[in-house]
């Protein structure tokens, strides 16, 4: 097997988990559409968690941040 050593961008990488997220969630929208909500509030039910967890990570960083402070 060959040994690949390339490079990668960070927009490659940053663009690749962007494509990701989009289609975890839309399989997300779709497994709740079969389950009989409409389509537009399983769009909305999925955007919101998805905003509600990025909300989560932002404070949890912020107090970690306040913690290396207050050595």
């Amino acid at each position: 097997m060959a040994k690949r050593t390339g490079t990668v961008s960070v927009d490659d990488v940053l663009a690749a988990i962007d494509t990701a997220r989009d289609k975890v969630m839309a399989d997300e929208v779709k497994g709740l559409v079969k389950l009989g909500l409409p389509r537009g509030v399983a769009t909305k039910m999925v955007e919101d968690r998805y905003r509600q967890r990025q909300d989560g990570e932002e404070q949890e960083t912020e107090s970690n941040l306040s913690w290396g402070d207050m050595s």
